[in-house]
């Protein structure tokens, strides 16, 4: 149903009246999962202290860390949707001429509401914190919660458009229909018919994606900086480009750096595959630059060895550029200020293979980072308690660098708790990783108000220790892989499957790896995994001793935290859907696939029951047996754990997928009907937090801090001045960018 709005300042006619009557019926019918709501949680990311207390060079070079996550952090606008750019653009244009208490009066004028204006603002604020218009978090669309007919009236109200009319009508025909629209294909991020995603042409589907990851195995290609565009038939040929991130573009340089980079044409498997660069140059370029700045306040060889390698990568496309800055970054112990840039996690790639782009500046907490430094170097100790074989460990037990950090800045789609890293299986193997626990964001990410802590009983609703910062509990063991010249690092006639007793006949060939082997399940059963092993080493009494936990304090600890992976595994139905049967949200299916095991092992440890609640509306409760934890519950965990090591580490997809997606599975039928509680689940949900993080800005020879409140109006004023010195410039490019591909989503 269409509307046309007349733009008269005399009384809107009866007829215009009873239209947005209609459209606003029409409108509070779409299920409240694809709004916003205007009470969301916003708040201000605190690093006032541990900013103050860095020396001017390292502030300076904070600095322009920052500015190059920032710059790159616009990217995520292009890996999101077609829309997201052209969205970015229209608010910025809004608020750069008229903050958000200034813009109100054209609202009011527009006929907007106070809660209608406070609905474009929280809109505005969640684009800003998403970077795109799809939550990171569930990859579900959102759009305003008010009507399309009274957002245009207050855009034709602005300054912005009485400064630039022509330029403010075609930006806003160009993304308005997609901004508003909850077709069922748009409702979700997704491959093919499931949804919608900008990693791959809208023409691709699943099969073109195996067939594209085959194509990059075979040339030792990572998919991490790509994205995949299918083309006209070439010669009667599926004809496909593989477009590498990069501020270096085709013809532009003939440096013997390019010459080794495998860009040009192949023929693979009947098909031509074009590997060409230039994906998002501009932003590239930007990002590339201000490490260079950055690299000349470096504290060292090794950060500055770090950088430069970026820096290549950024410019020219490579991977291997970012793997052997990633070595730099490893080598690079206890920095002050830690920081990681790149196209990192593959979460949002529906194939699960590319990379979103990510960057992040942090200064370290020394009081925290101590005590996360004895629990690795108690990590020799605790592997031998794990289950599973000595077999399936790798040979020689690498320690990690494990610190705790305030975020500065963190560009991307949003900012997890904590994050290990690198991604790359070789080097996570035989060089190591770096662990960070995000202090500041932890702070505020898990601290819930006891009314909305939902599905459980009042006696675990006033506990105090259900509302502290969660622990993280990292450990990480690497998979048995089998190198490029054909040996093998276990000996074939002797290593046994557990489960089974047979011997092992899958593992990792050649250029293969876990994302490639596993692809669409990778992300999130790691993450499973990741949260048994959090769950199984919560139980050992040396551990919670590190973080001051002893006797009943410690048996405490330990039933909160079982009892919050329960709870968040029910939690998780909000991120399953239905019509596609698919999970869109990894950390969520995985904490729901624990829920479904403990709920299996039985013996009365965790019970889950439908309920009435108190207004009339369904509701459920969930509770945990405490005295059947480190029985039942270990027992429960230790089989299905030693499951997923040794599938993941002997490469038994088929195995994988089976005992994965089997769990995964959400239907009506059983014990317990999923379904129906996913709809209590979706009755009852609490809207994910957003953060305010500072700006930086170079006065003279020194670095401010600019700081914002936390609010709505202050999330999208801390971007506003994000890119002040150059705003226009960069939303023309962006336009550009988005403009380049337009006819790829059609």
């Amino acid at each position: 149903m269409h509307f046309v709005y007349i733009y008269r300042f005399s009384t809107v006619s009866v007829v215009l009246k009873r239209q947005l009557q209609a459209s606003r019926l029409l409108f509070t019918m779409v299920d409240s999962q694809y709004f916003l709501p205007n009470d969301i949680g916003i708040s201000a990311l605190d690093c006032t202290e541990a900013f103050r207390l860095l020396s001017p060079r390292e502030k300076l070079y904070a600095h322009y860390l920052s500015r190059s996550a920032w710059y790159g952090g616009l990217a995520v606008l292009l890996q999101t949707s077609p829309e997201s750019a052209s969205i970015f653009v229209l608010l910025q244009r809004l608020f750069r001429k008229q903050p958000a208490a200034q813009l109100e009066s054209m609202a009011t004028a527009a006929g907007l509401s106070p809660e209608e204006y406070q609905a474009f603002l929280v809109y505005a604020a969640g684009l800003y914190a998403n970077m795109g218009n799809y939550k990171s978090f569930g990859d579900t669309k959102f759009i305003p919660n008010l009507p399309k007919e009274k957002l245009k009236a207050l855009v034709w109200q602005s300054q912005a458009f009485q400064d630039s009319p022509s330029e403010m009508e075609a930006l806003w025909d160009s993304c308005s229909t997609l901004l508003f629209s909850l077709e069922d294909q748009q409702k979700q991020l997704g491959l093919g018919d499931k949804g919608v995603t900008t990693y791959f042409s809208g023409n691709c589907c699943l099969e073109d994606a195996e067939l594209a990851q085959k194509f990059l195995d075979s040339k030792n290609l990572s998919a991490y900086n790509t994205r995949l565009f299918k083309n006209k038939s070439e010669e009667g040929k599926a004809s496909y480009e593989v477009r590498l991130a990069s501020a270096v573009q085709k013809g532009e340089s003939a440096m013997s750096f390019l010459k080794k980079s495998r860009c040009g044409r192949y023929d693979f498997e009947d098909c031509v595959f074009m590997v060409s660069r230039g994906d998002y140059a501009y932003l590239m370029k930007k990002v590339s630059e201000n490490l260079e700045k950055a690299k000349e306040h470096a504290a060292n060889e090794n950060q500055k060895r770090m950088l430069e390698e970026y820096a290549q990568s950024f410019t020219f496309g490579s991977i291997e550029a970012h793997k052997e800055g990633s070595r730099f970054w490893i080598k690079d112990k206890g920095p002050i200020v830690e920081s990681y840039i790149g196209f990192i996690e593959s979460y949002r790639d529906p194939f699960g293979s590319r990379g979103e782009f990510e960057g992040f500046v942090a200064v370290v907490n020394k009081a925290m980072s101590e005590r996360f430094a004895k629990l690795v170097s108690s990590a020799e100790v605790l592997l031998p308690e794990l289950p599973w074989p000595k077999d399936f460990e790798k040979d020689r037990f690498l320690l990690p660098d494990f610190t705790s950090l305030d975020v500065l800045t963190f560009a991307g789609s949003g900012i997890p708790a904590g994050i290990n890293i690198p991604n790359y299986d070789d080097i996570r193997q035989s060089e190591g990783f770096k662990n960070v626990s995000l202090g500041n964001v932890l702070a505020v990410a898990y601290a819930t108000q006891k009314d909305k802590l939902t599905f459980l009983d009042e006696e675990d609703k006033v506990n105090d220790k259900l509302t502290m910062t969660k622990t993280e509990m990292y450990h990480y063991v690497l998979s048995r892989v089998q190198d490029e010249k054909g040996t093998f690092n276990f000996e074939q006639d002797n290593v046994r499957n557990p489960e089974t007793g047979e011997q092992i006949t899958t593992w990792y060939k050649g250029n293969e790896t876990w994302d490639s082997k596993f692809s669409t399940i990778s992300c999130s059963y790691e993450e499973c995994r990741a949260e048994c092993v959090g769950l199984y080493l919560c139980l050992n009494k040396h551990v919670l001793s590190i973080f001051g936990h002893e006797d009943e304090d410690a048996n405490e600890v330990v039933y909160i935290n079982w009892l919050n992976m329960v709870r968040a595994g029910l939690l998780g139905l909000e991120f399953f859907t239905p019509e596609s049967k698919s999970w869109r949200q990894a950390h969520m299916q995985a904490r729901f696939v624990i829920l479904r095991v403990l709920l299996e092992a039985g013996e009365g440890l965790v019970t889950l029951k439908e309920s009435t609640g108190k207004d009339g509306r369904p509701d459920a409760l969930i509770t945990l047996d405490r005295s059947k934890v480190h029985t039942v519950g270990k027992a429960a965990i230790e089989r299905f754990l030693c499951k997923l090591q040794v599938i993941k580490s002997t490469a038994d997809v088929e195995g994988g997928r089976a005992l994965y997606e089997g769990y995964s599975a959400v239907s009506d039928t059983g014990s317990h009907n999923f379904l129906r509680l996913r709809e209590t689940v979706l009755l009852r949900k609490e809207a994910r937090k957003m953060f305010v993080q500072a700006n930086t800005r170079v006065k003279g020879e020194s670095v401010e801090l600019v700081e914002y409140e936390g609010s709505a109006a202050g999330l999208i004023r801390s971007f506003t001045e994000r890119f002040a010195d150059d705003a226009e410039e960069v939303e023309a490019h962006l336009l550009e960018l988005n403009k380049r591909d337009a006819p790829c989503w059609c």
